[in-house]
């Protein structure tokens, strides 16, 4: 907008949420408006980093309670988060989103009860719905995630008209949450932990047996897993993944970035 200012036009069109609507804001010296309302010329805006209306000034979409967490631009739309500088969701080739749209087609979510282990900002859930899942029963253990998604045009609202009550989002934390699951109550599953240097008791056998107790036989899961440290220590952490989930009652193999379960 300043540049389209600063060209001498009145107008600029474009998006202020994210790619999820375009609009026309009208450009003055002093003020920009936008729908009706005017809004001041932001001071000078950090790289990287989205912000939202708060009160009378533009604030940063970021928290900081022991860890820096926020919400991150990307070239495709959909945005990513970073917690201390760590990219949570992959964005080097394509949209989070459609990212995440992959995956959870691998589960063929259409009809299916789903459970989403670790909710981040539920692109995931927002895929399921997408896809014509029945219900999805997500957790998220980060409250200051909970707080992006509320800023995050991306973010199902569980809420929403859209959501049609399919969607439930709870406060907690999966690796004892998930034991007030009843047994065979869903149909697929999606796990995205955080890395195993994180939350390694969702890499765990007892996690892994909680998974396996959950979904029905034939039910599917995927769970992400990257390649972390494939490069300087030899590692293969999906076939890792893919051996403990077998012992806890999978067939598993490598798929995508992640490994790909059937509930034996």
């Amino acid at each position: 907008m300043r540049a389209a200012q600063r060209m001498g036009a009145a107008e600029w069109a474009g998006s202020l949420d994210l790619g999820r609507s375009t609009g026309v804001a009208t450009l003055a010296a002093s003020h920009w408006t936008w729908q009706g309302i005017r809004y001041p010329w932001p001071a000078r805006l950090k790289d990287r980093t989205l912000y939202v209306r708060d009160g009378d000034d533009w604030a940063p979409v970021s928290r900081y309670d022991g860890a820096l967490i926020k919400l991150v631009p990307t070239p495709w739309g959909a945005p990513t988060f970073e917690i201390d500088g760590i990219k949570m969701l992959p964005t080097a080739r394509e949209s989070p989103f459609e990212d995440a749209r992959r995956k959870v087609a691998l589960v063929s979510p259409r009809g299916a009860r789903v459970l989403d282990t670790c909710g981040g900002l539920g692109y995931f859930a927002a895929c399921c719905l997408e896809a014509g899942a029945a219900h999805v029963r997500s957790f998220e253990k980060n409250a200051d995630v909970l707080w992006l998604r509320t800023l995050n045009p991306w973010s199902p609202d569980p809420d929403a008209p859209d959501a049609q009550g399919r969607l439930a989002l709870a406060h907690a934390d999966v690796a004892e949450a998930i034991a007030g699951v009843a047994d065979a109550s869903m149909d697929v599953a999606l796990h995205d932990p955080p890395r195993f240097g994180i939350a390694g008791e969702l890499y765990s056998r007892h996690f892994y047996e909680q998974l396996a107790r959950v979904p029905r036989r034939g039910g599917r899961l995927f769970h992400y897993t990257g390649s972390p440290n494939r490069l300087t220590s030899g590692r293969d952490v999906p076939r890792e993944v893919a051996r403990r989930l077998e012992a806890a009652g999978f067939q598993a193999r490598p798929a995508l970035d992640g490994v790909l379960a059937t509930r034996r």
